[in-house]
């Protein structure tokens, strides 16, 4: 019960620092907005836009990496791994984090704090007629890969429960597809009431599909 609140804490603090920066999108969207109707309306483009909205995109995408983790989000070779019993599941994780994830992601963090220390000692900037500080940005670098590291020792823990009990303990869920889905059908003026509703319904059949499918495996982890 201990080892699960502070995996639980742990995703609250990925989830937390994720959904913090993922407001950079909005100030993304604004800053490229104004400068696309700087630069075809009035015809006065601005030198430091295209440099900032790469660091914004690249502190989002560095930033929002453990909360993607914590979420179980990224992107794997589903084919064989869905339908794996969890020990299998646990199995194939833990060695992946232990041969690829922990030295990949402690060599990013390490080389990323070198890389910022010496942007800092010379005060790096862009090379542009607006130079922007670079600095900053390469910060984000080696505090990214803590995070993501700290969500990965997480993980690795989760594997070491799932070897033990049979099953994935739990984790902090936040909002899926299927909702997402379900609001936009609500929201939309394209689409009568009755397609709505039958829409809504067999992408929750779906889902509760999916589900019972990821119950069924566990419950089979568990028998073992």
């Amino acid at each position: 019960m201990q080892t699960n609140n502070w995996l639980l804490a742990i995703d609250r603090l990925s989830t937390w620092i994720g959904k913090a920066f993922a407001w950079l999108i909005i100030a993304l969207m604004l800053l490229v907005v104004v400068e696309v109707f700087k630069r075809y309306a009035i015809n006065a483009p601005t030198a430091w836009v295209f440099d900032a909205s790469n660091m914004m995109y690249g502190t989002l995408f560095m930033m929002c990496g453990a909360y993607t983790l914590s979420q179980n989000g990224h992107v794997r070779g589903d084919f064989f791994y869905g339908s794996a019993k969890p020990r299998t599941q646990a199995t194939l994780d833990l060695l992946l984090y232990v041969l690829f994830f922990i030295p990949g992601v402690i060599a990013l963090t390490w080389a990323g704090w070198t890389y910022a220390a010496d942007s800092l000692a010379i005060r790096e900037q862009t090379f542009n007629a607006d130079p922007l500080p670079l600095y900053p940005f390469k910060a984000v670098i080696p505090v990214a890969g803590a995070i993501v590291l700290l969500q990965g020792l997480a993980e690795i823990a989760r594997c070491v429960i799932c070897l033990q009990t049979g099953a994935w303990p739990e984790r902090i869920k936040d909002a899926e597809e299927i909702d997402v889905v379900e609001q936009q059908l609500a929201a939309s003026t394209y689409v009568d009431e009755d397609a709505r509703r039958q829409a809504i319904e067999s992408a929750k059949n779906i889902d509760e599909a999916a589900h019972q499918r990821a119950q069924q495996m566990t419950q089979g982890g568990k028998h073992e």
